[in-house]
This record gives structure tokens, sequence and C-alpha cells, in this order.
């Protein structure tokens, strides 16, 4: 196997799990690295399928208790009933749009202007979001993720369906989201992690259905490698967040979406990005 290909993979993975499930836009950040990397074929379509698999292993990895229990207890007990009822109202509507307008969104939104501009209007209202909850007279009401009502889902599973413009990010939209919504900012980010189970296990199973003639016996050592890579640094990633969010709010976040988009916008309109569906 080529070696640098392979640090390519290894680079490329990391960048996937450390940006899947901050507030920052995991798309955005590959089209980057694959523009610099040189590596934007068909071949890295179905790589950056693989490597996004591996970034959601590691939320199955990290909540694995949580996640038996709950399928454990379907049968026999109403709270485990409640979650999982709650997590497929959430996952509905970004499912329905997406499989509606897939094509329109990619068609008029994944070019530079648009990605550039959901970065910076979300980086925003994560802003606005944080000012908000930090408002006596807007706490959070829902302190605990078992406390998630059915409308509580809904609401978080609609702006979940801004994730479905490029550069708006899914962890952000979900989490700011939630916070809009009145859930406490860890509630939020944890329940944001559950929703990308069904989510990203479904997007990857489509976009492989889409790109399986690309798949190559000769290519699995390299996706191996990318996989492991998003696994990793997406779990290391999860656990850093997880006390971040305990003692810190998400405005650094924010500041760095905003001056990211604008590095996006003058980078891509000077020629040094290459911009491909």
């Amino acid at each position: 196997m080529d070696w640098i290909l392979m640090i390519k993979a290894l680079i490329l993975g990391v960048v996937e799990g450390l940006t899947e499930f901050l507030p920052v836009s995991s798309t955005g950040h590959l089209i980057v690295a694959g523009s610099l990397l040189n590596f934007t074929d068909a071949q890295s379509k179905t790589f950056d399928v693989v490597i996004q698999f591996g970034a959601i292993l590691a939320i199955c990895w990290e909540y694995r208790a949580k996640i038996v229990n709950v399928v454990g207890g379907l049968p026999t007990r109403p709270d485990a009933r409640r979650f999982a009822v709650n997590v497929i109202i959430a996952t509905i509507p970004a499912i329905v749009l997406a499989l509606l307008f897939e094509k329109q969104i990619k068609a008029v939104l994944f070019s530079p202007v648009p990605v550039s501009v959901a970065l910076i209007v979300g980086g925003i209202i994560i802003l606005w979001a944080e000012g908000r909850q930090r408002d006596r007279q807007h706490p959070p009401r829902v302190h605990s993720i078992d406390d998630l009502s059915p409308a509580d889902a809904l609401k978080v599973g609609l702006a979940q369906c801004f994730a479905l413009i490029p550069g708006t990010s899914r962890s952000g939209s979900t989490i700011i989201g939630g916070m809009l919504f009145g859930l406490d900012r860890r509630v939020a980010t944890k329940f944001s992690f559950f929703l990308a189970i069904p989510v990203i296990f479904g997007a990857t199973l489509y976009e492989m259905m889409k790109y399986w003639r690309t798949l190559s016996v000769n290519d699995i050592g390299l996706f191996a490698i990318g996989l492991v890579a998003a696994f990793v640094s997406a779990f290391i990633c999860v656990r850093w967040l997880l006390r971040y969010v305990a003692s810190h709010d998400f405005s650094a976040f924010a500041w760095y979406r905003i001056g990211f988009g604008l590095l996006i916008l003058i980078v891509g309109y000077s020629g040094g990005l290459s911009w491909a569906d």
C-alpha cells in the first residue's frame, strides 16, 4: 500500500472523528482537508462514508451500556420505550426531508458561499443561544435525558433538519436547537449523540448503496486505517466534549465557525479549494 495514501487516510480519519460531534461542520472540514491532501476523486466519496461509520461506532461504544439497557428494557420498561420513541420521533423529520430534497440541496447549496454562510450564521446563532441560556428569564427546564417529552424530541428533530444544509453541522443544529427549546446544555449534547446513531447509520447505508461500485479489495487497508482513526479520535473527542460542556459553553466554537466560514469563502474563491460533489 502507498504510504502517502496511508498518511492521508489517517489524517482524514482524525479530521472526521474530531469534527463529527462538535458543532463545527465535519463536511466543511473534510472538504478543506481532502482538497489540501488532493484526495477528492470518486474513491474519496466512499472513503468519507466509511470514516463516518467509524465515528458513529465510537458513540455506540461510549454508550454501549445505555444502548443495551434501552434495547433490553423495551418489552417491559416504560422509560426504555419512551427513550426509544423519542429518538425515533427526532430522527424522522430529517430522514424524510433528505429523501425528498437531497439532490436539490446538493445542487444548489454545495458551494463555497452557502457553506460559508451556514458556518457563519450558525456561529452567530450559537452565540445568541448561549446568551439566551445564561439569561435568568430563560433557564433550562430539562435537566435529564430521560425527562425529554415526545414534543421536546420532535422540536430537536425539526432543528436537525437544518443540518441538511451543508456547513450547518448536524451536532450543532441538534445541540443548539435543543438548548433553544429548553434543554440543558449537557442534555442537548447527549441527546445529539444518540440521534447520530440512526441518522449516520442510515446515511452510511444509503451512501454505500450509491458508491459501492467504487469499492475495491485493494482499498480495504486504506479504508481500515481511516475507520480506525475516525473511531479513536471520535471516542477521545466525545469524552472530552462531555467534560467540556460540564463547565464551559459553546461560544469558542461559535467564533471558530465564523473564522472557518470566512476562510472557506476566501480560499474557495481564490481557486485554492477543490469543490466537487
